[in-house]
Protein backbone atom coordinates (compact mmCIF):
# COMPACT_ATOMS: atom_id res chain seq x y z
CA UNK A 1 0.00 0.00 0.00
CA UNK A 2 1.51 3.60 -1.23
CA UNK A 3 1.40 6.37 1.69
CA UNK A 4 1.56 9.64 -0.41
CA UNK A 5 3.04 10.92 2.58
CA UNK A 6 6.07 8.93 1.84
CA UNK A 7 5.68 10.83 -1.45
CA UNK A 8 5.34 14.73 -0.57
CA UNK A 9 7.51 17.17 0.95
CA UNK A 10 4.80 19.96 1.91
CA UNK A 11 5.02 23.13 3.99
CA UNK A 12 8.96 22.49 4.86
CA UNK A 13 11.34 25.26 6.32
CA UNK A 14 14.45 25.98 6.45
CA UNK A 15 15.21 22.00 6.28
CA UNK A 16 17.45 20.12 4.27
CA UNK A 17 15.16 16.48 3.06
CA UNK A 18 15.67 14.09 0.48
CA UNK A 19 14.81 10.16 -0.54
CA UNK A 20 17.84 8.23 -1.04
CA UNK A 21 18.05 6.09 -4.50
CA UNK A 22 14.85 3.16 -4.43
CA UNK A 23 12.83 5.19 -2.33
CA UNK A 24 10.76 6.54 -4.99
CA UNK A 25 11.02 3.78 -7.28
CA UNK A 26 8.74 5.52 -10.07
CA UNK A 27 6.23 6.31 -7.83
CA UNK A 28 4.71 10.42 -8.59
CA UNK A 29 6.07 13.18 -5.94
CA UNK A 30 4.81 16.56 -4.69
CA UNK A 31 6.41 19.25 -3.31
CA UNK A 32 4.80 22.36 -2.08
CA UNK A 33 4.87 25.42 0.13
CA UNK A 34 8.52 24.99 1.06
CA UNK A 35 10.72 28.04 1.86
CA UNK A 36 14.66 27.93 2.12
CA UNK A 37 14.97 24.24 1.92
CA UNK A 38 17.22 22.05 0.36
CA UNK A 39 15.32 19.24 -1.43
CA UNK A 40 17.14 16.17 -3.61
CA UNK A 41 15.08 13.02 -5.15
CA UNK A 42 17.63 10.89 -5.82
CA UNK A 43 15.61 8.52 -7.41
CA UNK A 44 13.64 8.09 -10.55
CA UNK A 45 9.76 9.21 -10.39
CA UNK A 46 6.66 9.04 -12.56
CA UNK A 47 5.97 12.86 -12.51
CA UNK A 48 6.95 15.78 -10.07
CA UNK A 49 4.57 18.80 -8.72
CA UNK A 50 5.98 22.02 -7.26
CA UNK A 51 3.81 24.45 -6.16
CA UNK A 52 4.24 27.66 -3.85
CA UNK A 53 8.45 26.99 -3.35
CA UNK A 54 10.41 30.48 -2.27
CA UNK A 55 14.19 30.34 -2.12
CA UNK A 56 14.58 26.35 -2.19
CA UNK A 57 17.32 24.24 -3.78
CA UNK A 58 16.27 21.34 -5.71
CA UNK A 59 17.74 18.22 -7.28
CA UNK A 60 15.43 15.63 -9.19
CA UNK A 61 16.57 12.81 -10.44
CA UNK A 62 15.13 11.56 -13.89
CA UNK A 63 11.33 11.90 -14.41
CA UNK A 64 9.78 9.29 -16.59
CA UNK A 65 6.91 11.88 -17.18
CA UNK A 66 6.50 15.80 -16.52
CA UNK A 67 7.56 18.14 -13.76
CA UNK A 68 5.71 21.09 -13.02
CA UNK A 69 6.73 23.94 -11.12
CA UNK A 70 4.07 26.47 -10.44
CA UNK A 71 4.29 29.64 -8.09
CA UNK A 72 7.66 29.28 -7.27
CA UNK A 73 10.04 32.02 -7.34
CA UNK A 74 14.00 31.89 -6.32
CA UNK A 75 14.58 28.21 -6.77
CA UNK A 76 17.80 27.21 -8.20
CA UNK A 77 17.37 23.37 -9.12
CA UNK A 78 19.07 20.42 -11.29
CA UNK A 79 16.73 18.40 -13.17
CA UNK A 80 16.29 15.72 -15.25
CA UNK A 81 13.15 14.93 -17.00
CA UNK A 82 10.83 14.10 -20.42
CA UNK A 83 8.70 17.09 -20.41
CA UNK A 84 9.39 20.41 -18.02
CA UNK A 85 7.00 22.91 -17.62
CA UNK A 86 6.76 25.81 -15.75
CA UNK A 87 3.84 28.25 -14.83
CA UNK A 88 3.67 31.99 -13.00
CA UNK A 89 7.36 31.34 -11.95
CA UNK A 90 9.55 33.83 -10.93
CA UNK A 91 13.74 33.94 -11.06
CA UNK A 92 14.65 29.65 -11.05
CA UNK A 93 18.13 29.20 -12.21
CA UNK A 94 17.80 25.60 -14.06
CA UNK A 95 20.22 22.63 -15.19
CA UNK A 96 18.37 20.78 -17.26
CA UNK A 97 17.91 17.72 -18.96
CA UNK A 98 14.83 17.14 -21.10
CA UNK A 99 14.04 14.61 -23.70
CA UNK A 100 11.33 17.14 -25.16
CA UNK A 101 11.57 20.87 -25.50
CA UNK A 102 11.08 22.96 -22.36
CA UNK A 103 7.74 25.20 -21.65
CA UNK A 104 7.54 28.56 -20.06
CA UNK A 105 4.47 30.14 -19.17
CA UNK A 106 3.42 33.67 -17.00
CA UNK A 107 7.41 32.98 -16.14
CA UNK A 108 10.17 35.64 -15.87
CA UNK A 109 13.97 35.56 -14.79
CA UNK A 110 14.35 31.81 -16.25
CA UNK A 111 17.73 30.69 -16.77
CA UNK A 112 18.65 27.64 -17.75
CA UNK A 113 22.33 25.29 -17.89
CA UNK A 114 22.96 21.62 -19.33
CA UNK A 115 22.14 19.59 -16.94
CA UNK A 116 25.83 17.84 -15.14
CA UNK A 117 25.58 15.24 -12.38
CA UNK A 118 27.05 11.89 -11.31
CA UNK A 119 25.71 8.96 -8.80
CA UNK A 120 26.20 5.34 -9.42
CA UNK A 121 22.90 4.97 -9.64
CA UNK A 122 22.24 7.56 -11.85
CA UNK A 123 22.92 5.38 -15.34
CA UNK A 124 20.21 2.56 -14.22
CA UNK A 125 17.85 5.34 -12.79
CA UNK A 126 17.61 7.14 -16.36
CA UNK A 127 16.92 3.64 -17.68
CA UNK A 128 14.19 2.91 -15.72
CA UNK A 129 12.64 6.17 -16.37
CA UNK A 130 13.08 5.46 -19.90
CA UNK A 131 15.31 8.67 -20.42
CA UNK A 132 18.55 8.45 -23.10
CA UNK A 133 21.15 10.18 -22.03
CA UNK A 134 21.83 11.59 -25.32
CA UNK A 135 18.21 13.40 -25.90
CA UNK A 136 18.59 16.77 -24.02
CA UNK A 137 16.98 19.90 -25.44
CA UNK A 138 18.18 22.40 -22.29
CA UNK A 139 18.52 25.51 -24.49
CA UNK A 140 15.59 25.12 -26.73
CA UNK A 141 13.35 26.97 -24.32
CA UNK A 142 10.06 27.60 -25.93
CA UNK A 143 7.99 30.54 -24.25
CA UNK A 144 4.40 30.43 -23.98
CA UNK A 145 3.70 34.01 -23.31
CA UNK A 146 6.19 36.22 -24.54
CA UNK A 147 5.97 39.65 -23.77
CA UNK A 148 7.04 42.03 -26.57
CA UNK A 149 10.26 43.47 -26.12
CA UNK A 150 11.48 41.80 -23.01
CA UNK A 151 13.09 38.73 -22.72
CA UNK A 152 11.80 36.05 -20.32
CA UNK A 153 14.51 33.75 -20.01
CA UNK A 154 18.11 33.32 -20.93
CA UNK A 155 20.65 30.98 -20.41
CA UNK A 156 23.26 30.52 -17.48
CA UNK A 157 26.93 31.59 -17.90
CA UNK A 158 28.76 28.74 -19.51
CA UNK A 159 30.71 28.35 -16.20
CA UNK A 160 28.43 28.14 -13.93
CA UNK A 161 29.63 25.29 -11.59
CA UNK A 162 26.52 23.37 -10.13
CA UNK A 163 27.65 23.11 -6.95
CA UNK A 164 27.66 26.92 -6.27
CA UNK A 165 23.62 26.49 -7.31
CA UNK A 166 22.72 23.66 -5.29
CA UNK A 167 25.31 22.44 -3.13
CA UNK A 168 25.77 18.77 -1.99
CA UNK A 169 23.78 17.69 0.80
CA UNK A 170 24.64 18.51 4.12
CA UNK A 171 22.11 16.26 6.12
CA UNK A 172 24.09 12.46 7.51
CA UNK A 173 21.89 10.58 5.93
CA UNK A 174 21.81 11.97 1.91
CA UNK A 175 25.35 11.88 2.39
CA UNK A 176 25.64 8.29 1.52
CA UNK A 177 25.12 8.96 -2.19
CA UNK A 178 28.72 9.50 -3.61
CA UNK A 179 27.69 12.37 -5.60
CA UNK A 180 29.85 14.28 -8.27
CA UNK A 181 29.48 17.48 -9.43
CA UNK A 182 32.76 17.47 -11.85
CA UNK A 183 31.60 18.32 -15.45
CA UNK A 184 33.84 15.01 -16.72
CA UNK A 185 32.16 12.31 -14.66
CA UNK A 186 28.24 14.19 -15.75
CA UNK A 187 26.10 11.02 -16.63
CA UNK A 188 24.82 13.99 -19.91
CA UNK A 189 27.19 14.67 -21.64
CA UNK A 190 27.59 18.80 -21.87
CA UNK A 191 26.38 20.02 -24.99
CA UNK A 192 26.31 24.11 -25.82
CA UNK A 193 23.10 24.23 -27.08
CA UNK A 194 21.47 27.06 -28.47
CA UNK A 195 24.73 28.81 -27.24
CA UNK A 196 26.79 30.92 -30.34
CA UNK A 197 28.89 28.72 -32.22
CA UNK A 198 32.81 29.05 -32.31
CA UNK A 199 33.26 28.01 -35.46
CA UNK A 200 31.22 27.67 -38.58
CA UNK A 201 32.93 24.59 -39.04
CA UNK A 202 30.54 21.36 -37.87
CA UNK A 203 31.36 17.62 -38.17
CA UNK A 204 28.59 14.83 -37.87
CA UNK A 205 29.68 11.45 -36.07
CA UNK A 206 26.79 8.79 -35.69
CA UNK A 207 26.97 5.05 -33.65
CA UNK A 208 24.73 2.52 -34.74
CA UNK A 209 23.37 0.03 -32.03
CA UNK A 210 25.31 -2.43 -30.25
CA UNK A 211 27.08 -3.11 -26.85
CA UNK A 212 29.20 -0.54 -26.53
CA UNK A 213 27.42 2.22 -28.43
CA UNK A 214 27.07 4.81 -25.79
CA UNK A 215 30.74 3.71 -24.13
CA UNK A 216 31.89 4.24 -27.64
CA UNK A 217 29.91 8.21 -28.07
CA UNK A 218 31.11 8.98 -24.83
CA UNK A 219 34.98 8.40 -25.60
CA UNK A 220 34.52 10.26 -28.42
CA UNK A 221 33.39 13.06 -26.58
CA UNK A 222 35.99 12.63 -24.79
CA UNK A 223 38.85 12.63 -27.37
CA UNK A 224 37.06 15.80 -29.29
CA UNK A 225 36.39 17.90 -26.03
CA UNK A 226 40.22 16.99 -25.05
CA UNK A 227 41.59 18.54 -28.27
CA UNK A 228 39.67 21.50 -27.74
CA UNK A 229 36.45 20.63 -29.85
CA UNK A 230 32.73 21.67 -28.12
CA UNK A 231 29.83 19.36 -28.64
CA UNK A 232 26.78 21.04 -29.80
CA UNK A 233 24.34 18.75 -29.45
CA UNK A 234 23.67 14.60 -29.14
CA UNK A 235 20.92 12.60 -30.03
CA UNK A 236 19.53 9.09 -29.92
CA UNK A 237 16.50 8.16 -32.34
CA UNK A 238 15.80 4.97 -34.31
CA UNK A 239 16.11 5.27 -38.46
CA UNK A 240 14.49 3.72 -41.21
CA UNK A 241 16.48 2.88 -44.47
CA UNK A 242 14.54 6.14 -46.20
CA UNK A 243 15.93 8.05 -43.58
CA UNK A 244 19.55 6.84 -43.98
CA UNK A 245 19.08 7.72 -47.48
CA UNK A 246 18.02 11.39 -46.65
CA UNK A 247 20.59 11.79 -43.99
CA UNK A 248 23.73 9.36 -45.33
CA UNK A 249 22.88 9.99 -48.72
CA UNK A 250 25.51 8.29 -51.13
CA UNK A 251 27.22 5.90 -48.41
CA UNK A 252 23.64 5.11 -47.04
CA UNK A 253 23.38 1.56 -48.32
CA UNK A 254 26.51 0.28 -45.56
CA UNK A 255 24.29 2.13 -42.72
CA UNK A 256 20.97 0.62 -43.34
CA UNK A 257 21.41 -3.19 -42.00
CA UNK A 258 23.08 -1.88 -38.86
CA UNK A 259 19.71 0.24 -38.18
CA UNK A 260 17.77 -2.84 -37.15
CA UNK A 261 19.59 -3.37 -34.38
CA UNK A 262 18.38 -0.35 -32.38
CA UNK A 263 18.39 3.51 -32.17
CA UNK A 264 21.55 5.56 -33.23
CA UNK A 265 23.31 7.93 -31.36
CA UNK A 266 24.48 10.96 -32.94
CA UNK A 267 27.19 13.83 -32.19
CA UNK A 268 27.50 17.03 -33.56
CA UNK A 269 30.79 18.78 -33.03
CA UNK A 270 32.08 22.25 -33.80
CA UNK A 271 35.66 24.02 -34.06
CA UNK A 272 38.14 24.53 -36.81
CA UNK A 273 39.20 21.64 -38.17
CA UNK A 274 36.28 19.20 -36.76
CA UNK A 275 36.16 17.48 -39.56
CA UNK A 276 39.64 16.09 -40.05
CA UNK A 277 39.77 15.74 -36.16
CA UNK A 278 36.53 13.37 -36.00
CA UNK A 279 37.97 11.77 -39.00
CA UNK A 280 41.35 10.99 -38.21
CA UNK A 281 39.86 10.05 -34.10
CA UNK A 282 37.28 7.65 -35.66
CA UNK A 283 40.51 6.11 -37.73
CA UNK A 284 42.65 5.83 -34.36
CA UNK A 285 40.50 4.61 -31.80
CA UNK A 286 37.64 2.97 -33.32
CA UNK A 287 38.95 1.18 -36.44
CA UNK A 288 36.67 -1.93 -36.35
CA UNK A 289 33.46 -0.08 -35.60
CA UNK A 290 31.54 1.14 -38.06
CA UNK A 291 30.75 4.92 -37.44
CA UNK A 292 29.25 7.85 -39.75
CA UNK A 293 31.70 11.23 -39.84
CA UNK A 294 30.81 13.70 -42.35
CA UNK A 295 33.54 13.72 -45.25
CA UNK A 296 34.12 17.35 -45.39
CA UNK A 297 33.54 20.87 -44.19
CA UNK A 298 31.68 21.62 -47.29
CA UNK A 299 29.06 18.16 -46.59
CA UNK A 300 29.26 18.37 -42.75
CA UNK A 301 26.96 21.11 -42.29
CA UNK A 302 23.92 19.91 -44.71
CA UNK A 303 24.87 16.66 -42.63
CA UNK A 304 24.02 18.03 -39.90
CA UNK A 305 21.00 19.51 -40.93
CA UNK A 306 19.57 16.89 -42.46
CA UNK A 307 19.79 14.61 -39.50
CA UNK A 308 18.75 17.37 -36.60
CA UNK A 309 16.28 18.11 -39.01
CA UNK A 310 15.03 14.61 -39.43
CA UNK A 311 15.74 13.94 -35.49
CA UNK A 312 12.96 17.21 -35.10
CA UNK A 313 10.33 15.36 -36.95
CA UNK A 314 11.03 12.35 -35.46
CA UNK A 315 10.97 13.62 -31.43
CA UNK A 316 7.27 15.42 -32.67
CA UNK A 317 9.32 18.89 -32.00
Amino acid sequence: QVDPKDYTFSGLKDETVGRLPGKVAGQPFVIQDCENCSIYIFDHSATITIDDCVNCQIFLGPIKGSVFFRDCKDCKCIVACQQFRTRDCKKLEVFLCCATQPIIESSTGMKFGCFQYYYPELALQFKDAGLSIFNNTWSNIHDFTPVSGENNWGLLPEDAVVQDYVPLPSSEELKAVRISTDATRSIIPITRGRRQKSSDESCLAVFFAGDYTTANARKLIDEMTGKGFQLVQTKEVSMKAEDAQRVFQQCASEFIPLLERGPVVALEFNGDGAVEGCRSTVNDVFSGTKVFVSESKASASQDVDNFYNFADMQMGM
